[in-house]
């Protein structure tokens, strides 16, 4: 009977139109709690947050400072429900999102869905620390590249430091290569749990600013914010704990793959994915920079760093 369904579909061309709606059912859930202070803005900020929470007071204090006015908030927990993170969301008078099913793919698509209205939505993860002109900086590349640039913008991030591509950027705008090559390895634009860059502690401790080879995070945006207006594009996969995209981009996706189990890195797989064959660029803006906390290996010994050393993690007022 199955098969004489699917026969009468295919003749009459309706058989690929129902196999995308039902795959696109496994794409979206609706077990979720969503604690609803929208706005409707054209521009979200979506928080992945739930797992890391020794860093909220910074990294929620630091949206809290520098989120803009037409930047609305939600922050989304996938696979449990924080009392915290909802306490966090009430107290700020942004919006909460948890599903019970942990998949981060998932819960995107859901936000995504909730939040019709917002064109251009900001997706950072919960250990990125943002600086002051992030979210503009950002969102005025894209313009600037979409309206005057030669490329078609897929998604626009900021330099980060602990990235794959983003620590070239600051090694090279703070004459910093050769020193990084004597104490750790060859700097290269490649990420991946080979490289130095995701699986090396003292590395990310070095692009935290330890023994002062770089200022910290505040002064490196500040000082990269009065370069002359630059962005460049990452030829290499992209790390996408930051980033700004378009709505349409997710909707010609199909939106987000949702596999079985938490789907860590298939975001970004995907977006990627698409990037390269659809000819959307990649873009990084290198005006504005965000701290990253760590990778994967780095992560148990630099919660310990952040715990005793939470002042490099703090705002730093900059001229």
């Amino acid at each position: 009977m199955k098969e004489t369904i699917k026969k009468i579909l295919k003749k009459i061309g309706l058989y690929e139109k129902v196999k995308y709606q039902v795959k696109d059912k496994k794409k979206i859930s609706k077990k979720y709690v969503f604690e609803d202070r929208k706005k409707d803005y054209k521009k979200v900020c979506f928080i992945l947050a739930g797992y890391k929470d020794f860093v909220y007071d910074q990294v929620f204090g630091r949206i809290k400072e520098f989120i803009p006015k037409d930047v609305e908030v939600c922050i989304l927990s996938s696979g449990k429900y924080s009392d915290l993170l909802s306490k966090i969301a009430k107290d700020n008078d942004w919006s909460y999102l948890s599903t019970s099913i942990n998949n981060v793919s998932l819960i995107q698509n859901v936000a995504n869905k909730v939040f019709d209205k917002a064109e251009y939505i900001y997706k950072l993860d919960e250990d990125v620390f943002v600086t002051k002109n992030y979210f503009d900086m950002l969102y005025k590349t894209y313009k600037e590249c979409e309206e005057n640039g030669e490329y078609k913008v897929g998604f626009v991030a900021p330099t980060i430091p602990i990235n794959g591509f983003g620590h070239m950027l600051i090694l090279k705008r703070f004459n910093l290569e050769k020193t990084y090559e004597k104490m750790f390895e060859k700097p290269l634009y490649a990420a991946g749990a080979d490289r130095m860059i995701e699986n090396n502690p003292d590395v990310a401790k070095f692009m935290w600013g330890y023994e002062d080879y770089l200022p910290n995070i505040d002064e490196i945006s500040n000082t990269l914010s009065k370069d002359k207006f630059e962005y460049v594009v990452c030829p290499i996969r992209f790390s996408i704990g930051a980033i700004l995209y378009k709505r349409e981009l997710w909707e010609e996706m199909g939106m987000f793959d949702v596999s079985k189990g938490s789907g860590l890195g298939l975001d970004e797989e995907n977006i990627c994915s698409l990037a390269i064959k659809k000819s959307y660029a990649m873009i990084v803006s290198k005006n504005t920079a965000v701290g990253h906390l760590s990778f994967g290996t780095q992560n148990g010994p630099m919660k310990e760093y952040f715990e005793n050393n939470k002042e490099v993690f703090n705002i730093h007022k900059v001229k």
